[in-house]
């Protein structure tokens, strides 16, 4: 097989590969690692981000009976948040925001 003359020289051979090599494909592997991670982080929050979208769009086509309904309100309780929704509704102007979102005007 191998003497025991070549053998010394096979296995420094072996050590200074395996020293070089090493690193480089730790920190590759590091690399691909982190790439995975924000590829997974990315997917989690473009599908939080449709989860919203599917929630907002059930609560803009509910009218306010049937969002007050949802939380199990009294009769009485229901009534005025029906007339809570409908004066917000009423408030909101065309850019979708609330007053306390709207910037003001200094003069």
């Amino acid at each position: 097989m191998f003497s025991f003359v070549e053998l010394p020289k096979l296995l420094s051979a072996l050590a200074l590969g395996m020293s070089v090599a090493g690193p480089i494909a730790y920190f590759q592997g590091k690399s691909h690692q982190r790439q995975a991670m924000a590829v997974e982080a990315l997917e989690s929050s473009v599908k939080i981000l449709r989860e919203k979208g599917e929630i907002d769009a059930q609560v803009s086509s509910a009218d306010a009976a049937d969002l007050c309904g949802s939380y199990g309100l009294p009769v009485d309780e229901e009534r005025e948040c029906m007339r809570r929704l409908q004066a917000a509704a009423a408030e909101a102007r065309d850019d979708g925001l609330h007053p306390a979102e709207r910037p003001t005007i200094r003069e």
